[in-house]
């Protein structure tokens, strides 16, 4: 479904990925692990066309994304859920969604992902004409998740859902990861809780000064020695 061969990419002067090979194919769970400022969050915005690629190729589904803009990747079937999230916190809930649909003509489609969208979080449902800035912080993930789920992409990136949350609202942001997967979504995920991730997902990259330096499933990954020290404290 996607392919990043040899990609290199940066901000002006500064590079931060450095040949990044990574694959995700239809239907897998795959993480994006590593310390901070190994480059994974900018991994992510080059797939989403916020960041330009240097070198290397990105493809979806056989057709080339770079150089495509924000906006083309998401009606293309990529939804960006970014680790600062993005919403508007004068806007309601039912507001915020709505905007996450811009590009969404068919208003029974809207209409249907956003009853998905409450049956996957209920306490949106509670909060449907709440503004977002008075969510709390696992409201407002659960927010930010639903609104990349409103064109219905069948790829999503996920940027740190877990960053600031108090442990319940980490599971819960999780387990709705999981029952996304479960319906079928592809989910590229970059995430800090290392071990949570690790039970979870189907494959995982380490990224390292900007470079993957292990690949492999989850539990491959759980009994590797490096992951082990590094990221897990065994």
């Amino acid at each position: 479904m996607l392919q990043l061969t040899g990609v290199e990419a940066g901000y002006d002067l500064l590079q931060v990925l450095w040949g990044v090979d990574l694959r995700v194919e239809e239907g897998e769970f795959v993480a994006l692990l590593g310390p901070n400022g190994a480059g994974k969050t900018t991994t992510l915005r080059t797939i989403a066309g916020f960041v330009p690629s240097i070198r290397g190729s990105i493809t979806f589904r056989g057709e080339p994304l770079d150089g495509v803009l924000p906006h083309k990747v998401s009606a293309i079937g990529i939804g960006y859920v970014s680790e600062s999230l993005n919403l508007f916190p004068a806007m309601s809930v039912y507001e915020n969604l709505l905007v996450g649909a811009y590009a969404v003509r068919d208003r029974a489609r809207i209409s249907s992902t956003i009853d998905f969208v409450f049956e996957l979080f209920p306490r949106l449902l509670e909060r449907r004409d709440q503004l977002a800035g008075t969510l709390s912080g696992g409201e407002r993930k659960m927010l930010a998740i639903g609104r990349g789920l409103m064109p219905s992409p069948s790829l999503l990136l996920v940027d740190e859902p877990s960053l600031g949350l108090a442990p319940m609202a980490t599971l819960t942001a999780f387990e709705a990861l999981k029952q996304l997967h479960a319906r079928g979504v592809t989910i590229l995920l970059v995430e800090q809780n290392v071990n949570t991730t690790l039970h979870l997902v189907d494959r995982a990259y380490v990224l390292e000064q900007g470079r993957i330096v292990l690949e492999g499933t989850g539990q491959q990954l759980l009994g590797n020695n490096h992951v082990q020290e590094a990221y897990l404290g065994i």
